[in-house]
């Protein structure tokens, strides 16, 4: 998007190609023309399978400058600098045809890349550089177990790349994302200690279980853009398509009969809007939360009468609780975090409200019947450095007794990155890169 440094209006300078499977545009790079932009190009895979383009603002023409890499930058010195694989390499780029016309260099060995593809590396225009050292965090995580009062067992799971865990309705599988060479869906077995791989076509993560178990709902690019999926958790089956969208999708809580799916969906002119699906299979979707502020972070409390949710009309991110649909003699909403909260889940018994907010799990009580009400102001659960998720989705789960959360935990030298690298003329240096 583009708006005027004046105000105004913002208005859309690229778009989706949804059927070549991108699912975001980002790190946008404007070159020394004013006309022509660089950026990311984020299709199904890790970010070293994303590409670099240039595009004409005037005609709208696109051209690949890198195949495989994200977080472009156009340097003074006639180059472009891109990461991939926790590396920073730089190409020699041509600005009037708008194409590399070299062999692409190492030129730092080990910089920060984050989980959305950043480089953390800033370059001045005349040649200072600061930068985060590390290469890519979290390729291998643990899944552990935290009481309420903090503390960590890991469970017997072997590190892995994981992210967004949940835990079956009996509490004995895990379901969880693990990225490779692309994202899937695997269980763990926790009695028998094994792991699984589930899903195979396509990008898949973000996995819900639905109320009995039997299967797993999760979001997958095998059809173009990111929609919701299931298949039968026992992995026999095909996977099979729920609702259909040229947007991308992610689960986010089922209703205790297995009847409503609610889901969040992004939309270009509302944001992240909270939808719902009855009689799953029917591929009949409506709004449940549309409005211009962003709404996610679904979860229906186990009685089904009221919602939790996530939206930043505040100007950040709260926790907010309404009535699902009619709830007879009920109205309102109420909001239950302070100072900022997201990943809202309910206990098991409807009694808390859990949430997270920086690196502390908060969580509130509250009253469900005849009508909703909080008990007194959130309180500390816990607090520790893990894995967090997003406004869409949750990365823990809780027991089905509320003594237990199951957190992924990333290894403690890439958590804490605590040091910024400055180098003076670094221009310098780029004459003589480093070796691959």
């Amino acid at each position: 998007m583009q708006v005027s440094a004046a105000g105004g209006a913002a208005r859309e300078v690229t778009k989706l190609d949804l059927a070549k499977g991108e699912f975001s545009h980002r790190w946008p790079d404007v070159l020394p023309d004013g006309k022509t932009l660089l950026f990311t190009v984020g299709t199904a895979g890790s970010w070293d399978d994303a590409q670099i383009v240039a595009l004409s603002r005037a005609t709208g023409e696109r051209h690949l400058i890198i195949a495989a890499g994200t977080s472009p930058h156009y340097l003074p010195t006639g180059q472009v600098v891109y990461a991939r694989g926790g590396s920073l390499l730089a190409v020699p780029f041509d600005l009037a045809q708008l194409k590399a016309t070299g062999p692409s260099t190492v030129v730092l060995p080990k910089v920060w890349e984050s989980v959305d593809g950043a480089a953390q590396v800033s370059i001045s225009p005349l040649g200072q550089l600061v930068m985060v050292p590390g290469g890519i965090p979290g390729r291998d995580r643990t899944l552990v177990w935290v009481s309420r009062n903090g503390v960590a067992e890991r469970l017997a799971a072997p590190p892995r790349a994981y992210a967004d865990p949940r835990l079956s309705p009996d509490d004995r599988r895990v379901a969880v994302t693990i990225t490779q060479n692309t994202d899937n869906i695997w269980v763990y077995d926790i009695p028998s200690e094994t792991l699984t791989q589930l899903t195979f076509q396509g990008s898949n993560s973000m996995p819900l279980w639905t109320p009995d178990g039997a299967r797993l709902t999760f979001s997958s690019s095998e059809a173009g853009p990111l929609n919701l999926f299931w298949k039968l958790a026992d992995g026999s089956g095909s996977d099979e398509r729920l609702a259909a969208s040229e947007q991308p999708q992610a689960a986010g809580s089922w209703s205790v009969d297995g009847r409503t799916l609610l889901y969040v969906e992004y939309s270009t002119a509302t944001g992240r809007d909270i939808w719902m699906l009855s009689n799953a299979g029917e591929t009949k979707s409506r709004p449940v939360l549309q409005s211009p502020s962003n709404e996610a972070g679904p979860a229906l409390s186990p009685d089904g009468r009221w919602l939790a949710y996530v939206s930043d009309e505040s100007g950040r991110n709260e926790v907010y609780v309404q009535p699902f649909l009619n709830v007879a003699g009920s109205s309102g909403k109420w909001q239950v975090s302070a100072d900022g909260g997201a990943e809202p889940l309910w206990s098991h018994d409807g009694s808390e409200i859990f949430y997270r907010t920086r690196n502390k799990m908060m969580a509130v009580r509250v009253r469900t019947s005849p009508s909703f009400k909080p008990f007194g102001a959130p309180k500390i659960v816990f607090e520790g450095v893990y894995d967090k998720g997003t406004a869409s989705r949750p990365a823990y789960d809780v027991t089905a007794d509320g003594r237990r959360f199951l957190m992924v935990k990333a290894d403690e030298s890439e958590s804490a990155q605590t040091e910024l690298e400055i180098v003076l003329g670094w221009f310098e240096e780029l004459k003589h890169p480093a070796p691959k």
